[in-house]
């Protein structure tokens, strides 16, 4: 489907190039949407401050990789496979998993009709868009365009931007993380429309994962906010104090800044708000972020007083609890929050954006939030002085305290000279490296030299497989037929670059 540009300037984007996911080529454009910094919530919520007590907000987080498993070795969506072969493990809730992909689609419209004053959070990954549209599912895709791009819907859904192929950003080659999240814009933008993409300002990482490597995640933040985010979905026991202590109680329910240092000494930092731990999907089902806001008030940040947010993040469609209690209690939750104050007034649900742009606007300084880190750092900063810090002593710290320090361990692959690894799954990890080191040896110095060159089929399809190899789920799927298929996509990408 061709989405209409919303100015004359832009192009009009294709879902599909070349019969692949339009993942590139249209950079300069793309940062020119997401680069805008006029307010997304703020023109348009019915939420008032000081009518508030608490809120909370929530997420829901879905995937299907993509796998080389058509019928003459196709790439085709892992959901596709599910239907076409429901009598393997749990395959026959294909079906089931699908509504789940369409069915805030219909919930949000009913909630609104009757007077309700919804929120949710929407995270898809690239694979599952692309997958549904191979799929010729109109069905599910157009009932997320309705609540998207519909104008009477857009306050009470927001979607969060996430990494296109679904990879863990400790364990992807940093030149990969800024291609992950511009793949995704792009093939957003293709389905949903610029003005939707201009929308997208928080951030879902795959797997909630946090690199603490010094380097990766100074990257990483970079990467995002050069892509236009404005803050960062985080996992409470991802993160740290700079003393190293844990996070205060009371500091998981305002946002924090987390604050990044390279190796180098430069900083960088991002807004975050806090996912609580906890059984996610259990706890997403049976809306407990509502009823763990009714025990919370008000804080203090800075000189103002704001609602606190509980914000939390699950799987969708994954597991029993998702498919089957999630309806029955994400629904009466809304009618009972309109029955105690309308929606508007009390325990209220936000969207993230919305949440910070309302506390914004009411003079928070985003510099008063609480400073956070990722978890180990202060060890790394106690052995080198963040002054003086040089790339020699922070490898040399991270040696040491990897032998010394039974606790320690810096999970993330950094991108240098020597290619680092992560422990286990050397059989994924390796190839994927390597296929990421084969891409860019051949595409960087050519679109330096020329940016069109992203907008080649060439360079489209060996992106591709690049992202593809790097999902998460070759890995945490288990050794076998997950990593075979990993393998099978190396190979194909590797024959791309090398032809």
């Amino acid at each position: 489907m061709v989405v209409s540009s919303p100015s004359s300037n832009l192009p009009v984007l294709d879902e599909l190039k070349s019969n692949l996911p339009n993942v590139c080529g249209w950079e300069a454009q793309i940062a020119s949407v997401v680069q805008r910094n006029e307010p997304v919530f703020l023109p348009k919520t019915n939420l008032r401050l000081e009518n508030i007590t608490s809120g909370f907000a929530c997420a829901l987080h879905m995937h299907q990789p993509t796998i080389p498993a058509g019928a003459n070795g196709e790439l085709i969506s892992n959901l596709q496979y599910m239907f076409e072969h429901s009598d393997e493990g749990d395959n026959h809730n294909a079906g089931v998993f699908a509504w789940c992909y369409s069915r805030m689609g219909d919930f949000i419209p009913e909630l609104v009709s009757q007077g309700c004053n919804p929120r949710i959070m929407l995270d898809y990954s690239g694979n599952l868009l692309w997958g549904l549209r191979q799929m010729g599912r109109d069905d599910v895709l157009n009932n997320l365009k309705r609540i998207t791009c519909e104008p009477q819907y857009q306050p009470y859904v927001e979607w969060l931007g996430t990494m296109w192929s679904h990879a863990v950003v400790p364990s992807t080659p940093i030149p990969d993380l800024k291609l992950h999240i511009q793949a995704w814009q792009h093939y957003f933008a293709a389905i949903f429309g610029y003005d939707a993409l201009a929308r997208v300002k928080g951030f879902s990482p795959p797997e909630m994962h946090l690199p603490n490597n010094p380097d990766t995640l100074f990257e990483y933040i970079k990467a995002l906010k050069e892509c236009g985010y404005r803050w960062l979905l985080v996992q409470e026991h991802s993160v740290e104090r700079p003393d190293g202590s844990g996070l205060w109680h009371d500091d998981k329910y305002i946002p924090n800044r987390l604050v990044a240092r390279n190796s180098h000494g430069e900083t960088i930092s991002i807004t975050a708000l806090i996912k609580t731990q906890g059984s996610d999907t259990k706890l997403v089902a049976q809306m407990q972020p509502y009823h763990e806001a009714k025990s919370r008030g008000r804080q203090q940040i800075g000189n103002v007083t704001v609602p606190c947010l509980v914000s939390q993040i699950a799987d969708g469609e994954n597991g029993g609890v998702m498919m089957n209690e999630f309806p029955p209690s994400f629904n009466p939750a809304w009618h009972e929050i309109k029955g105690n104050g309308g929606g508007t007034s009390g325990v209220v649900g936000f969207n993230g954006t919305e949440y910070l742009e309302l506390i914004e606007a009411a003079g928070v300084n985003p510099e008063d939030y609480p400073v956070c880190q990722a978890m180990n750092q202060h060890k790394i900063w106690q052995r080198v002085d963040p002054d003086k810090a040089t790339p020699e002593a922070v490898a040399k710290a991270i040696e040491e305290l990897n032998q010394t320090d039974h606790q320690f361990h810096m999970d993330g692959a950094s991108w240098t000279d020597d290619l680092s690894w992560v422990k286990g799954y050397e059989n994924v990890l390796e190839p994927m490296n390597q296929l990421s080191a084969l891409f860019h040896g051949k595409y960087d110095s050519l679109v330096k030299q020329d940016a069109a060159v992203t907008q080649r089929s060439d360079y489209q399809e060996a992106l591709l497989y690049t992202l593809l190899v790097e999902t998460s789920c070759f890995r945490y799927w288990g050794q076998g037929t997950w990593t075979d298929y990993a393998r099978e996509l190396y190979r194909r990408g590797e024959a791309l670059v090398k032809g």
